[in-house]
């Protein structure tokens, strides 16, 4: 057979990055700080709910298409409690196969060919594989190293918008780059989706892991933002059961029931048992989130401490599991080159930015390491990069 078979929206996108770095690591036995996982389990008591499910037969069959009530019913609970939220079980919350189905369902839910997608890059790689399916096209809004951090430009973001602009996708606190976005930014996002009429999708999955004086803040609080904003949240992150795949959508019913539509002929429905577990999990008391958050905040500060001692220029995470560095101080200008060398350099498995980008120029010397590992695994890596100091 002569012709391509994989279609032409999906002919850029091969085999991500993160199976290539994951299957160097397990080759050549090194630490995997490339991917964004955790090596232990969440909690135990919510492991044990998930046991009690399977055994009490609840979610073993297909469980609703929206989510099992109490789950739907604990979301709300969590937005309303966490950020003053109101959304309705019902018809304002949609459970999913995961955050990253979420985000496919409501990009093909929303999107027309043509539409354009405002979008803050560095980004997820599933973002332009999702906005690309849906036949839409993505416009990104770089993320930019200032003041040891990466900052938005809102002149550029402002520049962006056209008639042909239908949403703009954010991502907060910010994966690759651990940007949270403050309130004057977010103010200023909400005034030119308004301006244009636009939707907002945001992705606020590391929502409770932000470090020192960072304070997230869902767009949907915002004045007019409510009603125009779909929301996407996950339990992966929070609790440490990332291979349980729950993830979910609050938004209007309008925006909900459009998602749903899509979301139906994707998993239909996915993670019974793990989803009266998870309805449990988000019961739990704040301290939860709060020793969790100190013990990421300590796993950072370690990596970033060994990080700069190795010789890497770091940007220093306002929040979630990765801290972006440059290798250009380490006379490197290659992320990709310098990431595939690096197991046998250095016994340590990292990720280059580029793959987060549209221009891979911009993002070549960036390269990211995830800290939400054991202590014992941070000191180990940051022993073995040490050799790549000068």
């Amino acid at each position: 057979m002569t012709r391509t078979l994989l279609n032409r929206r999906l002919a850029e996108f091969g085999t991500t990055i993160f199976a290539e770095m994951s299957a160097l690591a397990t080759r050549t036995g090194a630490i995997n700080l490339g991917q964004g996982f955790p090596d232990t389990d969440g909690p135990e008591e919510i492991r044990e709910a998930a046991v009690r499910a399977l055994r009490e037969g609840r979610g073993n069959q297909y469980p609703p298409g929206p989510g099992v009530p109490e789950l739907r019913t604990a979301i709300a609970e969590h937005q309303q409690r966490r950020y003053g939220l109101a959304y309705d079980p019902d018809s304002e919350v949609l459970v999913t196969a995961g955050a990253t189905e979420a985000i496919a369902a409501t990009l093909l839910a929303l999107l027309e060919p043509g539409d354009e997608v405002v979008a803050l890059e560095p980004y997820y790689d599933s973002y332009a594989a999702c906005i690309a399916m849906a036949g839409g096209t993505r416009v990104p809004v770089t993320l930019r190293p200032r003041d040891g951090a990466f900052a938005l430009d809102l002149d550029e973001l402002r520049g962006a918008i056209t008639r042909r602009t239908r949403l703009i996708l954010l991502n907060t606190p910010h994966n690759p780059t651990g940007t949270v976005l403050d309130r004057a930014e977010l103010t200023a996002i909400a005034e030119l989706a308004q301006e244009h009429d636009l939707l907002v999708v945001t992705d606020e999955v590391y929502e409770h892991l932000v470090f020192d004086d960072a304070v997230h803040i869902p767009l949907a609080t915002l004045p007019g933002m409510r009603e125009r904003t779909v929301t996407i949240g996950s339990a992966g992150k929070t609790y440490s059961f990332t291979g349980w795949k729950v993830g979910w959508v609050t938004a209007s019913p309008e925006l909900t029931s459009a998602v749903r539509s899509a979301k139906q002929f994707l998993t239909y429905v996915a993670s019974g048992p793990f989803q009266y577990a998870i309805a449990e999990a988000l019961r739990l008391p704040d301290s939860y989130t709060d020793t969790l958050r100190a013990d990421l905040q300590a796993k950072r500060d370690l990596l970033v401490d060994g990080l700069t001692a190795a010789g890497f220029g770091v940007h220093r995470p306002a929040g979630t599991y990765f801290v972006t560095t440059d290798i250009r101080p380490l006379g490197e200008k290659d992320g990709f080159a310098f990431c595939r060398a690096l197991p046998e350099r250095a016994g340590v498995v990292a990720i280059p930015n580029a793959v987060f980008y549209d221009n891979r120029d911009e993002g070549a010397p960036f390269v990211r390491f995830a800290f939400c590992k054991k202590e014992a695994v941070l000191r180990e890596a940051v022993e073995r990069l040490g050799r790549l100091a000068p």
